[in-house]
Formats: structure tokens, sequence, C-alpha cells
């Protein structure tokens, strides 16, 4: 039965190919979001010029021509991120899930194709946040709080003509949320996690504490670590400055507090020592007291 299986893959692999024009060598890249990537041109020719680069979305059923003739296409989205290589390779960077797809490497000599297509299956992992408990649909790191749900989606956005359910199943591929020490987050009750094919999930409770800590979402594949892309949770300036404030009251209150209920026996105490000596100064000089009878 596994057998048939991995026929089936293949057969998949090679259809796809055929239909894309790609009879050469086919590779695929892990990459996380935000970061830069090479894919490389195995079929390049001496010189760059006859280089074009095919792009085909995960999402779309279009090719556009990302490079061509060894010039960039400036009318292509996105055109500002990318360069050819000295090897006639094609460089990204800043890299996000829209980027993801099918690239093919061919050539061109006087406008009749040359030998083989080289096809790059490039396959982006994104992690995208939404505060539950927030009314709001926005993700911005500005509803990021304490006390707050929060829900990580993890996903890794492949070529649509290769389904990801199949690389889980058939290639050993497998999505994993860790902390920053690399501990499987399952093991910890305090965190939900929920998987499916090629998205996981992580949904916690935000503690005070987890202002700065990093979680991890690792891909593998056949046990073999492919990339990774990280979340840190950044609780906003005012949230922080209110928690400040607040307990920088406290702290005065309590002050004032302590400072009234050691104060208070020391008044007493002067009122009693002045009402004493008021006393003594009186009896020591009667004749102040009945001067104003004897003047009437």
């Amino acid at each position: 039965m596994a057998d048939k299986c991995d026929l089936c893959l293949l057969g998949l692999i090679i259809l796809s190919s055929l239909l894309t024009g790609i009879s050469g060598v086919i590779e695929n890249v892990f990459i996380s979001s935000g970061e830069n990537v090479r894919l490389p041109c195995n079929n390049a020719l001496s010189d760059c010029k006859s280089t074009t680069w095919i792009h085909k979305r995960f999402s779309q059923s279009e090719y556009v021509g990302v490079i061509v003739g060894g010039i960039k296409n400036k009318h292509t989205e996105r055109h500002e991120r990318l360069s050819l290589g000295s090897d006639c390779s094609l460089n990204r960077k800043n890299v996000t899930e829209e980027d993801s797809g099918l690239y093919t490497c061919r050539q061109y000599v006087n406008g009749e194709k040359q030998g083989t297509d080289v096809g790059v299956y490039l396959h982006v992992l994104h992690v995208s946040v939404s505060p539950s408990s927030s009314s709001s649909s926005s993700s911005s790191q500005s509803e990021i709080s304490p006390g707050r749900s929060v829900t990580l989606s993890c996903q890794l956005y492949s070529f649509a003509g290769l389904s990801c359910d199949r690389w889980v199943r058939y290639e050993g591929l497998q999505l994993l949320w860790v902390n920053q020490a690399g501990v499987n987050l399952t093991t910890d009750s305090r965190y939900q996690i929920s998987s499916d094919h090629c998205i996981i999930t992580l949904t916690t409770t935000l503690l005070n504490e987890d202002d700065n800590r990093e979680w991890r979402c690792q891909l593998t594949l056949r046990n073999q670590l492919k990339t990774s892309v990280r979340y840190t949770v950044k609780y906003s300036a005012s949230e922080t400055e209110v928690s400040v404030t607040a307990g920088s009251l406290f702290r005065v209150i309590v002050i004032i507090v302590e400072m009234a209920v050691f104060a208070a026996p020391t008044v007493i105490l002067l009122q009693i020592i002045c009402a004493r000596r008021a006393g003594r100064k009186d009896s020591q000089h009667p004749e102040e007291i009945e001067m104003p009878t004897i003047l009437q």
C-alpha cells in the first residue's frame, strides 16, 4: 500500500512537471517569512542574458516572468525585492507567503529554448496572530496585552499542484510549536495546540511575565529541521506605562499611610508637651491673668 502511495506522489510530481514544461531537476526550498532566499539555476549558460525566471504562485494559475533575458521585470509585484545572482540564481529579500510557489529557470538563445528547465518549489513558513478576545479583526501587536487569549497560526504555503497533506503523509513533514529552549509545548497544559495538514495553531492566555517571551514554529522533514519561524510577545508601551503608573501610585499611597500611622503618636505627644508647658507658664505668672481685672 505504501509503495502505491509513493507511486501516486511521484506521478503527481511528473504530471506537474509536464504541465509546466519542466523536464529537468526539481528542488524544494523551505524558508520562513521575513528571511532572504536564493533559488539556484543549475542549467544556466555562460551568460545570464539567456536566463529567464518564471513564477507561478500557489494561489494563482498564471505564470509570470520575473526575470526575462537576465533583466528584472519591473512590471511585476514586489520586483524591488528581486535580484539576479552572478551565477544566474534568483534572490528574494524579505520573503512573504505570497512569494511561495513554483519557480522555473529557463534558457533562451536567439528566442529559442535551450536545454531542460530547472524547477524550484519555494515553501514559505509563516505565523499570523489573532487575539481572540479582541473585538477588532486586526492582529497588530498593540492588541497584545496580559490577560488576553491569543492564537498563533503557523502555516506552510506551498505550490497548489502538490498537496501539503501528501508531504505530511508520505514525506514525513511535521510542524511543531516549541519554546525558547526547544521543548515541545504540547507537554504543557497551559497551551492548546491543534494541527490540520500544514497548519498548526497555538492558543494560550497571556501572563504578565510573557512580555518578550519567544515561541517557535519548527518544520521538520524526515526528522531533519528545515526551517523555523519565531514569534516574540511584545506588549504595547501604553500597557507597560499603565502598569508602571498604577504600581507607582500604589506605592505612594502605602508610604503616605505608613507615615500617617507612625507620625500620629508623635503629633499627639507634641500636643501634650505643649499643653503642659503652657500650663506651667500660667501657674508661674498668675498676675498676668488677673491684670485685666485690676486695670478695670
